[in-house]
């Protein structure tokens, strides 16, 4: 790779899925996940655990900057390790004031700690400053952020706990499934990453994801980190001034994030995204050019909500190629047709439809 590219960086464990799956369970529709397989998943937990875990969807979200720094061998034992030896009342900051986190911000969170108890005003502030946030802050998710800085040590403790009862019910088992493709994973894009340039290798790892202009400067540092519960979305998050974390997906094109099931999240997300004409349409216009949400919204004359679900189900699927245009279009988003998707959907089809499935055989041969 030249010397305009990023050094990278890799890494690697099962402790970033410890906590990713966790997202993924409380948000299965944004994954293309069952939301019925997820609701029995974390329906193993006791209510106060499952309670706990789900408003720490807000408070914790993914503390990548923790999680890179943790110990060999990172798995979900290392991780309940290391929390458990930081004091209570510091793990909400420890996890929580990210590196990324505005100043504003970090200060509002760190003055509700400090006093124990949060204002009306507190309340209207952490919704001004989280305004241009993706997904709109309702007034009660801001409560139960500030509720939980309020209160760092009941928070920490309970947090703590709750994660160890979700690794005893689920994950244990689940880490020894899923580390042998992460593995492969790794393996895959270190040698992907050595006839490529990183523009490239970020695309084929995210499934077509672009920044334009690219988001990591040359003299950065670029961790990359493979999870199978991301596929086949991503995370990534500035570490520092110099260093950069992406996690990308590791799941396997035949693989199912639903353990024993037969058909590949890859091929059944993609017949899903082709089975709707007006996906087809889009599919048809990006063939053409880059456009815009608000542009398809125009052409195909609908809501520009329901041009970017239809967006959202094609991303699924790895169907489109996503350009983020910063920093002087912040937020806009560009999308083109992923054109080399296509011969690898019939592939993987083709490869799903001439499996031999013995016990299907033995059904047939028993009648």
């Amino acid at each position: 790779m030249g010397s305009s590219n990023p050094a990278l960086l890799w890494d690697t464990g099962t402790a970033y899925d410890f906590l990713i799956s966790l997202h993924v369970l409380h948000t299965p529709d944004r994954f293309g996940l069952r939301g019925s397989w997820a609701a029995g998943v974390r329906s193993r937990l006791p209510a106060a655990e499952r309670k706990v875990l789900e408003q720490a969807e807000e408070i914790f979200w993914l503390p990548l900057h923790w999680l890179y720094r943790l110990p060999e061998p990172k798995d979900g034992q290392t991780l309940l390790a290391e929390l458990e030896k930081i004091p209570a009342r510091e793990r909400l900051p420890v996890l929580g004031l990210r590196p990324s986190l505005s100043q504003d911000l970090r200060e509002l969170l760190q003055d509700v700690q400090e006093h124990g108890s949060w204002k009306k005003a507190d309340l209207e502030q952490m919704r001004s400053l989280l305004k241009n946030r993706i997904r709109t802050l309702r007034q009660d998710t801001a409560e139960i952020i500030l509720n939980g800085w309020a209160d760092p040590a009941g928070t920490g403790e309970a947090y703590l706990a709750a994660l160890k009862v979700y690794y005893e019910v689920f994950f244990a088992e689940e880490e020894h499934r899923i580390r042998p493709a992460i593995d492969k994973s790794l393996e895959h894009a270190q040698k992907l990453s050595r006839k490529v340039d990183i523009d490239s290798l970020l695309a084929e790892l995210s499934l077509g994801v672009h920044f334009e202009p690219p988001l990591f400067h040359p003299e950065a540092d670029l961790v990359l980190a493979p999870s199978f519960w991301i596929t086949p979305l991503v995370v990534y998050e500035q570490l520092s001034e110099n260093r950069w974390i992406f996690v990308f997906g590791g799941r396997p094109e035949d693989a199912s994030l639903v353990p024993g099931e037969p058909v590949p999240d890859s091929l059944l997300q993609s017949l899903k995204a082709l089975a709707d004409p007006t996906r087809l349409r889009i599919l048809r216009y990006l063939l053409d050019r880059p456009l815009t949400p608000s542009q398809l919204a125009r052409m195909l004359r609908l809501r520009a909500p329901t041009v970017v679900h239809h967006l959202n189900e094609l991303r699924l699927a790895g169907l489109v190629h996503l350009t983020l245009v910063t920093p002087e279009k912040k937020g806009e988003r560009r999308y083109a047709a992923r054109v080399e998707a296509i011969p690898r959907l019939f592939s993987t089809l083709q490869s799903f439809l001439e499996q031999t499935d013995t016990e299907t055989e033995e059904e047939r041969f028993s009648k």
